[in-house]
């Protein structure tokens, strides 16, 4: 695979930083793009007379369709990534070619330049930005990725036209990370500066109530979908180099043989009985859906063993054993007294007993799971008798 990349400008009205930043990239690259989002300022005239191809939009339509055009574009020129990098300096020309290094030797990833907010003036609400779509990343992808707000990245062109992509603004550049992790595609991140200037000359199109809705929303519908227990359509690439599209049946053929897969079977068991058992409704259900994100554990297997804990049986099991560590007994009365004016200790023997319970539900359950899914690894890799004696 050849490696030719063009770098692109996504501009929208950052008139007064924009032929600073293309001057400052002429000086180390020749193949430049700017796609002038429907800017009102006439930043896209102050760059006319430079070296670099110019496609202009007449309304805006956000930095996510200006990085899908710049794919189409790039396309039809024969390179073979695009490097984006904003309009606003935020970015250092020069640590382009840290990008272009890393994404020489990984030609099909994904390369994030994970910016230094050690740097003075990084705003606060970048700080909480970062940190809150991290975390979202982790439980959506399993994947630790820093920096996943960073538009300074370099795409591979393979990737566009894989999978659909909704956002078109800024939301864009998470959703795409997302989407291409559960294709099947690397994602990587390179150290890069980053400069913010004083706040009062800070020139910035994010808008906190829409552009945080809209984060909102696809968070939503990316962890809801994380969470299905429908494998994602992958790539592979064959002995030529060509990707080769797996459907979900093989995507799933390819988890069961995998040796890994019966002990991933029983945690997923282990951690959907352990949450399950635990003496807090509604929480639990969080904890769940993360730690099932976070360890990348089996959706199918864990919203189903979920269910065995349901009441009564696990909560009436507990309330016993919380009864017992408060007062060396079993409890064996059922009356009024016990169950109403007294509601509140059993609650908190309920609580007190799940702290015991839970963990040893999920190893019984657990352990259960995984020889079950080691049986069944072995039917899927070898067949059973019946299919050798045929």
């Amino acid at each position: 695979m050849n490696f030719k990349p063009l770098i692109v400008f996504p501009l929208y009205n950052h008139g007064s930083l924009i032929r600073k930043a293309v001057l400052d990239c002429l000086k180390y690259y020749d193949d430049i793009l700017i796609v002038d989002d429907g800017s009102s300022d006439g930043g896209a005239d102050t760059i006319k007379d430079l070296p670099v191809t110019l496609i202009s939009f007449k309304k805006n339509r956000g930095k996510g369709a200006a990085i899908l055009v710049a794919a189409d574009y790039a396309k039809a020129h024969s390179f073979t990534h695009i490097v984006s990098i904003d309009s606003d300096g935020q970015h250092y020309p020069k640590d382009i070619s840290k990008l272009l290094a890393e994404a020489a030797q990984y030609l099909r990833a994904i390369i994030i330049g994970k910016r230094d907010f050690d740097e003075a003036n990084v705003p606060a609400l970048s700080r909480f930005g970062r940190k809150f779509s991290g975390f979202w990343a982790k439980v959506q992808t399993s994947n630790t990725i820093v920096d996943i707000q960073s538009g300074f990245r370099v795409y591979p062109l393979e990737i566009f036209g894989k999978y659909k992509i909704y956002s078109r603004h800024f939301d864009f550049e998470v959703e795409i990370i997302i989407k291409a992790i559960w294709a099947g595609f690397d994602v990587r991140e390179v150290d890069v500066g980053v400069y913010y200037p004083p706040k009062e000359n800070r020139i910035s199109h994010f808008n906190l109530i829409s552009g945080n809705a809209a984060l909102g929303i696809l968070n939503t519908y990316l962890t809801i979908r994380s969470m299905l227990p429908i494998p994602h359509k992958k790539y592979v690439y064959d002995g030529t180099g060509q990707p080769i599209s797996l459907n979900p049946y093989k995507v799933v053929m390819g988890q069961i043989k995998n040796k890994n897969n019966p002990l991933n079977l029983g945690l997923s068991a282990a951690w959907s009985m352990f949450c399950g058992s635990l003496a807090l409704p509604g929480l639990r259900n969080m904890i769940l859906i993360v730690g099932v994100g976070w360890f990348n554990l089996n959706r199918l297997v864990a919203f189903s063993v979920d269910k065995l804990a349901i009441p009564p049986f696990i909560p009436f099991v507990c309330v016993e054993v919380g009864y017992f560590m408060r007062h060396g007994e079993f409890l064996t009365e059922i009356s009024w007294r016990i169950i109403g004016r007294e509601f509140g200790y059993r609650v908190l023997e309920w609580f007190l007993g799940s702290l015991i319970v839970a963990p040893i539900a999920a190893i019984v359950v657990g352990s259960v799971v995984f020889v079950a899914g080691h049986i069944l690894r072995k039917g899927a890799m070898y067949g059973s008798k019946v299919d050798k004696q045929k």
